[in-house]
């Protein structure tokens, strides 16, 4: 999957955060609900122009991010 199908980064949206290309729905907010163990139906009724595609994107991203580096906890 690439995820640059689905994810953009403008700085005139959500201060430059991640978000769902056409929305603003944040990467981060879909990462935390899936976190949160809510259903990917359940978060798709929230968004209702969310796609479950849009679902596996963030997972992905968040998949390439970890690759990257490693974040102190």
């Amino acid at each position: 999957m690439n995820t640059t199908d689905f994810i953009s980064y403008d700085p005139k949206i959500c201060h430059g955060k991640p978000c769902i290309k056409g929305t603003r729905i944040m990467i981060s907010a879909i990462l935390d609900n899936l976190a949160a163990k809510e259903p990917i139906a359940s978060i798709l009724k929230s968004y209702p122009t969310l796609k479950e595609e849009h679902i596996y994107a963030s997972i992905q991203y968040a998949a390439d991010l970890a690759r990257e580096r490693v974040v102190l906890i």
